[in-house]
């Protein structure tokens, strides 16, 4: 009986050890993620977004002032971009019910950037930016980089990197209030 007694004492001794590791463990990769995510994030912009204005690939024309009033996404990304590939699905749906604007890095000419769209089955609206000015302005240096606007233009949420669907939608619907 006292046999047992101390192994089960011993038992929990080694249990929480192993639980303060664990513990100690994710905080240090916790820790990480988020300096990596503070350091990935600190040249973007803030406060009242950039102006961006330009012509879709379609044709018309979009200027961000004029879409002031309710959140807005925008969104930069590249046809070559793996993560993008597995986020754009998600904009897409976004785009249904939410103001959208994408912005394309790099991508081509605004018909490769079309036939990419129509090969992915996307239809949300995007301004090619080969030149890199509106990048530039909005301090991207990878993508994709999200960025959610309040109804006063103002940046209220920035992401790099993958994002989930509901993750961008949450984000607009506090931006929203």
């Amino acid at each position: 009986m006292v046999v047992v007694s101390m192994i089960l004492i011993k038992l929990k001794q080694i249990l929480k050890i192993r639980a303060l590791k664990i513990a100690l463990e994710v905080l240090v990769v916790l820790v990480v993620f988020f300096a990596i995510k503070t350091y990935m994030q600190h040249d973007l912009a803030q406060g009242i977004a950039p102006p961006l204005q330009g012509t879709l690939i379609d044709g018309q024309t979009v200027n961000l002032q004029s879409l002031r009033g309710k959140p807005v996404l925008v969104y930069f990304w590249a046809t070559w971009c793996p993560v993008c590939k597995m986020q754009n699905g998600s904009v897409d749906s976004i785009s249904e019910d939410h103001t959208v604007v994408t912005v394309a890095m790099n991508s081509g000419s605004d018909l490769e950037i079309e036939a990419f769209l129509e090969e992915k089955q996307l239809d949300f609206p995007v301004i090619a930016d080969d030149s890199g000015v509106i990048t530039e302005l909005f301090g991207v240096s990878g993508v994709p980089t999200s960025f959610v606007l309040n109804p006063s233009g103002n940046i209220a949420f920035t992401e790099v990197g993958y994002t989930t669907e509901w993750g961008l939608r949450l984000r607009l619907w506090m931006a929203g209030y």
